[in-house]
């Protein structure tokens, strides 16, 4: 009884040293070769990756690799992990294979039906065109595919650990619904995260797959290491025009990303928030210097200080709107040159939709902080 598990990457990272780990390069077709296994040999679907992501690995492990008795896929930031938070080894995955059929991620609970949350990010009439392929294709799956499109629920990231039986026959209908939905489908107009349509199809399908076969479920917790490439390319990016003082810079910068790649700000990308905290960054500059001709960028630029500033004000504010501020709020906030009314109104704004809540933060906050210029200008900042 054999288990293999890829990771599938399109970046260089490093591995886990536990060999049951092989690393799968996805779209090895139209990139530069990692040195890994690619998934661009044989019966493969590798120049489809800008549409179909992780999935032409999947493809690939399903024409080609025939060996492992179970096998498994993951990412290169994401694993699926055992109760005690680490990732998995073979004789842990041996034996709950014995008792379930698939280990796969926890069910997600979405705060709106699958279809609502689809619409904000891709075109509503592509999970429509999947739902009519299906139930052309297996009449049976439609009942369950109604139930999740319109219902909260979902499983995500294609992460999965299966038997390759189970594994194949998977692919098989999988990849039916998807090359049809594709033929159906004119991506023209998409951008790059958008023409990802597939790979986003699939999550849901996993789900259907699942319900409607009845299978013995082992949900797990994901386990991420480190922050998606994009975001922290981004972030990179915006530090520089931080550094130049050009907060404009940095916005259009943040804009232009977004607009292609939406997912940045995820919390699955954006890991550790900074991204938000640049962006809170961006707005509080604005309206400092229009009320006060000068902002935080003329006391602090560099990555780091900004980002530390941030988080003890957001800290300070989260506290003062609780009412619960402790001896470090009121050290940072009597000590900074770099806090002013307008931040502290931005930050009072994000954090609480009360009036009164945040008026009583703020006028709490501006009374300690120390004499300055800045500070002589009472206007209301527009809400962030």
């Amino acid at each position: 009884m054999s288990v293999k598990l890829y990771i599938m990457t399109h970046k260089p990272f490093s591995p886990p040293e536990d060999p049951m780990y092989l690393p799968l390069h996805v779209g090895r077709a139209n990139a530069k070769d990692l040195g890994f296994l690619g998934d661009d040999t044989g019966d493969s679907i590798s120049s489809f990756n800008p549409y179909f992501s992780e999935l032409t690995g999947m493809y690939w492990l399903w024409k080609n690799c025939h060996a492992p008795d179970f096998i498994g896929i993951c990412h290169y930031r994401r694993y699926l992990l055992n109760e005690q938070g680490r990732i998995f080894t073979e004789p842990q995955l041996k034996r709950l294979l014995l008792e379930y059929d698939i280990v796969t991620t926890k069910l997600l609970t979405l705060p709106c039906p699958y279809m609502e949350g689809f619409s904000e990010n891709h075109s509503q009439k592509d999970l429509l065109t999947t739902g009519e392929v299906l139930t052309e294709k297996y009449p049976a799956y439609a009942k369950e595919f109604q139930q999740l499109v319109h219902g909260p629920h979902t499983y995500f990231g294609n992460m999965l650990i299966t038997s390759k039986e189970l594994f194949d026959r998977y692919c098989a209908w999988l990849f039916d619904i998807l090359f049809e939905v594709g033929r159906r489908t004119d991506l023209s107009g998409y951008n790059d995260y958008e023409k990802r349509l597939f790979g986003f199809l699939s999550e849901l399908l996993q789900t259907v797959w699942i319900r409607h076969n009845r299978l013995r479920v082992k949900e797990c917790m994901v386990g991420m290491v480190g922050e998606k490439y994009e975001t922290k390319k981004l972030k990179e990016q915006m530090a520089l025009y931080f550094e130049k003082r050009d907060y404009n810079g940095a916005k259009d910068c943040f804009l232009s990303c977004y607009e292609k790649r939406p997912d940045v700000l995820m919390e699955a990308s954006d890991v550790t928030g900074e991204l938000r905290l640049l962006m809170q960054a961006v707005s509080t500059c604005s309206y400092e210097d229009a009320l006060y001709h000068r902002c935080i960028l003329d006391d602090l630029r560099g990555y780091d200080s900004l980002i530390r500033h941030f988080h003890q004000l957001n800290r300070a504010v989260m506290h003062f709107l609780a009412k619960q501020p402790d001896e470090g709020d009121i050290a940072f906030l009597k000590q900074s040159k770099a806090v002013t009314p307008v931040s502290v109104e931005i930050a009072a704004k994000l954090f609480s939709k009360e009036p009164a809540s945040q008026q009583d933060a703020i006028q709490g906050i501006c009374a300690l902080l120390p004499p300055s210029p800045k500070t002589d200008t009472a206007n209301e900042a527009p809400s962030p």
